[in-house]
């Protein structure tokens, strides 16, 4: 798997749990302040569209995983 795989399967999941944790009619609700993580993945994921610059791609490859187009 590469970098950039990677990079879109963490940012996915982090969206959903952060959904399921400030949703107030999820079952796993704590606190709506969660939302404000899901807006965070978000931005970063559209800034790294235009400035093809993205924190966790170059943490990850620095761990060893592969870079990919």
């Amino acid at each position: 798997m590469t970098s950039w795989q990677v990079v879109r399967i963490v940012a996915g999941f982090f969206i959903l749990l952060s959904l399921a944790l400030g949703i107030p009619e999820s079952p796993v609700f704590v606190n709506q302040w969660w939302l404000g993580f899901t807006a965070f993945v978000g931005i970063n994921l559209f800034q790294s569209g235009f400035t093809k610059w993205c924190l966790m791609e170059n943490i990850l490859r620095k761990l060893g995983i592969r870079p990919g187009c």
